[in-house]
C-alpha cells in the first residue's frame, strides 16, 4: 500500500501550528527547506491517494538571519506579492469603500522628515480621487486593519503563518495580527516615527528607501520618550539633523521586504514611480509586558521617581506588569481611564 509521507513526523496534528510546535520544543529555528515542506505539505495527512500541492510560499526568510536579527535589527527578506491583483490601484479603492472611514488616514505628501505623525497637509481629494490620482497628486495614504476584509485577512494569516516558523521558538505566542497598506506618490515623504508591533514591511510596487534607527540607541530615543509613547501622553518623536549619521538606510523594490523591530525609529521616501507597501504586524506577551512596563514607569516618574527600564531587572518587571494591570483594571471598573490607554495607538505610518 502506497503512504503519502507526512512532513515532519509526529508534528504535533500535521499542522503548521504542529511543526512549530515542534521546533519550538527542540529549541531550533527550521531551515528554509523544512519551512517549504512544511507550508507545502503540513496540512496533508496520511492517506492511500497521492498528496495534492499545497498552496505556494509567500515569503523566504533565512533561519540564520532571522534569528540573529528578530527584534534586534533590520534585516530583508524576499516576498513573492509583488503583482498580487489583491494591491491593484481599483482593488485598493474598493477595500477603503468597504472599510470603516477611520481606517483611512491620508494627506499631502510634501513634507519634511521632522513633520509631526499626520500632520501633513489635506489635500481636499477623496479617498477615491487620492488613490486614482496617486501618481500625480502628491499624497500619502494607509489603510489600517485591512485584516478586517475577509480577502486580505486570508492574505495576511497566510504570511503571519510562515512567519510564525520562525518567531514562535524566539519569542512565542503570536496574537493580534494586523495589516496594513501604503499607497503613495512619487517622491512622498513618510516623516520619523516609530510603530509599537514587530513589523514586516512588503515592498509591492515602486521604490523606498527607509531610514532606520537602532531602538536601543538611548541618544536617539530615551527612555522617557518610550515611556510617553506607550503611556499614550505623546506619540510624537522629534528629529534632530545630526541623527541620520547613524541611520541604517535600505532600498526597498518589488519583491524585497524589511523586518522592523519594535519602536525603531525611521523615516521613509519613495523613488520617482507611485509607492505600494504591505505592512504585516503582529505582538506577542512579551512584547505586551514591555509596553505595560513603559507605562508603568511612567506612571512611577510622574510621582518623582526614577524607574529602572524594562529588561534591568526580571522581577521588577514582573512587579511592574502585574501591580499596573491590576491597578489600571481597578480604574477601568470604576468607570476611570486607564493610564496606559489601550495599546492600539491609533493609526500607523509605514
Amino acid at each position: 500500500m502506497r503512504r503519502a509521507l507526512i512532513p515532519l513526523a509526529n508534528s504535533e496534528n500535521g499542522t503548521v501550528q504542529g511543526a512549530v510546535a515542534t521546533w519550538w520544543n527542540r529549541k531550533s529555528l527550521p531551515t528554509k527547506h523544512q519551512v517549504a515542506t512544511a507550508i507545502a505539505k503540513c496540512d496533508l495527512l496520511a492517506t492511500d491517494d497521492a498528496p495534492t500541492p499545497g498552496p505556494p510560499r509567500l515569503l523566504d526568510i533565512d533561519g540564520e538571519t532571522f534569528r540573529a536579527g528578530f527584534n534586534r535589527s533590520p534585516f530583508l527578506v524576499r516576498h513573492h506579492l509583488a503583482g498580487h491583483p489583491l494591491f491593484s490601484l481599483q482593488r485598493l479603492i474598493e477595500l477603503a469603500n468597504r472599510l470603516p472611514e477611520e481606517k483611512i488616514k491620508y494627506n499631502g505628501a510634501d513634507i519634511s522628515v521632522a513633520t509631526g505623525l499626520y500632520e501633513g497637509p489635506r489635500t481636499g481629494l477623496s479617498v477615491r480621487d487620492t488613490i486614482q490620482q496617486i501618481e500625480e497628486c502628491r499624497s500619502w495614504m494607509v489603510i489600517n486593519n485591512v485584516e478586517l476584509d475577509p480577502e486580505y485577512r486570508q492574505l495576511l494569516d497566510r504570511c503571519l503563518d510562515e512567519v510564525r516558523l520562525f518567531s514562535e521558538p524566539i519569542d512565542p505566542g503570536m496574537f493580534r495580527m494586523e495589516g496594513f497598506i501604503f499607497i503613495s506618490s512619487p517622491g512622498s515623504v513618510t516623516p520619523f516615527h516609530m510603530d509599537p508591533e514587530y513589523n514586516f514591511l512588503l515592498q509591492i510596487r515602486g521604490k523606498k528607501q527607509i531610514n532606520i534607527w537602532n531602538s536601543g540607541d538611548r541618544s536617539v530615543l530615551s527612555e522617557i520618550t518610550l515611556e510617553r509613547y506607550f503611556s499614550d501622553v505623546d506619540r510624537q518623536i522629534v528629529f534632530k539633523e545630526e541623527y541620520q549619521q547613524k541611520a541604517a538606510i535600505f532600498e526597498l523594490t518589488p519583491g524585497a521586504g524589511l523586518h522592523f523591530p519594535t519602536v525603531a525609529p525611521h523615516w521613509v521616501r519613495n523613488g520617482d514611480e507611485v509607492s505600494v507597501s504591505f505592512s504585516i504586524t503582529f505582538r506577542t506577551p512579551a512584547s505586551e509586558r514591555r509596553r505595560v512596563v513603559y507605562c508603568a514607569n511612567a506612571d512611577l516618574r510622574g510621582k518623582g521617581l526614577n524607574p529602572r527600564p524594562p529588561g534591568a531587572s526580571t522581577f521588577r518587571d514582573l512587579a511592574k506588569y502585574y501591580g499596573f494591570r491590576a491597578r489600571s483594571g481597578i480604574k477601568r471598573a470604576l468607570g476611570g481611564h486607564s493610564p496606559c490607554g489601550s495599546g492600539k495607538l491609533g493609526g500607523r505610518r509605514g
